[in-house]
C-alpha cells in the first residue's frame, strides 16, 4: 500500500470512530439518566480540548518533524482514556476519562491532515480524493451501529467505539513523516495571521461549526423523539455524509469556475436554510432527506474551501500550526459555543428555537465571508 493508500486509510479509522462516537453516545448517556445540560457538557468536550491542546502539538511537529510519532502517542493515550466508560457511569468519572480522551485524541488530525498537505506537496488537488476515506468510513459504522442499536443495547455502541480506536492506532502506525521534513524549524507565522483574510475566515469558521453544534448533540434525540428509530437516524447521518463524498469529488469541476470567495458565500447560506428546516420541519421525512443533502455545503464544500485557503496562505512550515489554530478557533471555540449554547436553549425554548440560533450564526458568518474574503480568490487549491 502507498502512502496515500496508508493515509486513506487512517482517515477512515479515524472518522469510524466518530461516526460509532457522534450520533450515539449521547444517547447513551441519555440511557443512563443524565439531563440534557450535562450531556452537552460532556459532548462539548471535545471542542473545549481543541482550544489550546492542538496548538502545542501541532507547534512540536513544525519544530521538529515528529507528526507521526506524536499521531501515534495521542492516538494510544485515546484508546486507554476512553476505556473509562466502562468503568463508570458516574458524570464526574465520565468528564475526567472524556476530558484526557479529547485532549490527545485532538492532537491527530490538524497533524495528519498537514502530514497529507506535505506527502501531495505539488499535487494538492488529489487531497479530496483521500479524505472522502473518511467519510465513507463514518459512514460505514453510523449505518452499522445504528443497524445495530435496533435490536442490541446501547452499550454496544462502547465496544464497537472501542474496536474502532484501536483500529485507527494501527493505521497510525502504518504513517511515515514527509521526506525532508525532520529538523526543520518552525517558520514564523504572526506576519500571516495578521492579515485581514485570515481572521475574517477564522472567524467564518468558527461561526459555521458553532452552528453545528445543536445538530451534532442533539439531532439523534431530535429524531427519536419524534418517532423515528435508529436504523433511519444512521440514514440520514449517512445520506449527509455521502453528500459530502459527492462534494469532495466534484470539488476539481466546481473550483475551476468558482471562486473561494463564492463556494463559502453558498456554503452559509445554504447552511442557514438548512438548520431551519431542522428545527422546524422534522415530521417530513422528505425535508429531513434534503436539509441532510446540504451537507455537502454546510461542512464538505467549506472545509475543503478552508483547507484550500489554509495551504495556499500558509508555507510548509507554518500548516500545521496554521490547521491547528484553526481547529482551536472554529472547532474549539465555534465547537464548544456552539454546544453549549444548544445545551441551554434544548430544555429552555425547544428544538425549533435551539435550530433557528444555529441558522442564525450561520447567517452572521455569511456576513463575514462577505466581508473579509477578497473577491480575487480565485479557484481552490485542494480539492
Amino acid at each position: 500500500m502507498g502512502q496515500n493508500g496508508r493515509l486513506s486509510a487512517w482517515y477512515f479509522w479515524y472518522f469510524a470512530f466518530i461516526g460509532a462516537f457522534l450520533p450515539y453516545f449521547a444517547l447513551y448517556l441519555q440511557s443512563i439518566g443524565l439531563p440534557a445540560g450535562r450531556i452537552a457538557i460532556l459532548m462539548s468536550l471535545g471542542q473545549f480540548m481543541r482550544l489550546l491542546a492542538p496548538l502545542l502539538w501541532s507547534w512540536l511537529a513544525d519544530s521538529g518533524g515528529k507528526r507521526v510519532r506524536i499521531v501515534v502517542a495521542s492516538t494510544a493515550a485515546s484508546l486507554a482514556s476512553f476505556s473509562v466508560v466502562f468503568l463508570t457511569q458516574d458524570f464526574v468519572g465520565l468528564l475526567i476519562g472524556m476530558a484526557i480522551l479529547h485532549f490527545f485524541w485532538s492532537a491527530s488530525l490538524p497533524l495528519v491532515e498537514a502530514l497529507t498537505l506535505g506527502h501531495l506537496a505539488a499535487h494538492p488537488e488529489r487531497y479530496g480524493r483521500i479524505r472522502l476515506w473518511g467519510s465513507i468510513g463514518f459512514i460505514v459504522t453510523v449505518m452499522g451501529v445504528g443497524f445495530l442499536l435496533d435490536s442490541a443495547p446501547i452499550s454496544a455502541q462502547l465496544w464497537v467505539s472501542w474496536a474502532l480506536l484501536l483500529g485507527t492506532l494501527v493505521s497510525a502506525l502504518t504513517l511515515t513523516e514527509v521526506q525532508g521534513h525532520a529538523g526543520q524549524v518552525a517558520a514564523p507565522i504572526l506576519q500571516v495571521l495578521r492579515q485581514r483574510k485570515v481572521g475574517y475566515l477564522l472567524g467564518a469558521g468558527l461561526l459555521m461549526t458553532a452552528a453545528h453544534g445543536a445538530l451534532y448533540v442533539f439531532y439523534s434525540i431530535h429524531l427519536v423523539a419524534h418517532g423515528y428509530g435508529k436504523t433511519l437516524v444512521g440514514l440520514l447521518w449517512t445520506l449527509g455524509v455521502v453528500a459530502e463524498i459527492v462534494v469532495f469529488l466534484l470539488m476539481p469541476r466546481i473550483s475551476s469556475r468558482v471562486s473561494l470567495r463564492q463556494i463559502l458565500l453558498a456554503c452559509f447560506a445554504l447552511a442557514v436554510v438548512r438548520f431551519a428546516l431542522i428545527g422546524w420541519a422534522v415530521e417530513f421525512i422528505a425535508v429531513l432527506v434534503l436539509a441532510q443533502l446540504l451537507h455537502g455545503a454546510s461542512f464538505g464544500a467549506h472545509h475543503a474551501a478552508t483547507m484550500a485557503a489554509l495551504n495556499r496562505w500558509f508555507a510548509a512550515g507554518q500548516q500545521a500550526r496554521a490547521l491547528a489554530l484553526y481547529g482551536s478557533v472554529a472547532y474549539g471555540a465555534g465547537g464548544l459555543g456552539g454546544a453549549l449554547l444548544a445545551g441551554a436553549l434544548w430544555e429552555r425554548a425547544g428544538a425549533g428555537i435551539t435550530f433557528s440560533a444555529a441558522a442564525l450564526l450561520a447567517l452572521c458568518g455569511w456576513i463575514l465571508v462577505w466581508r473579509g474574503v477578497p473577491g480575487d480568490s480565485a479557484s481552490v487549491a485542494v480539492r
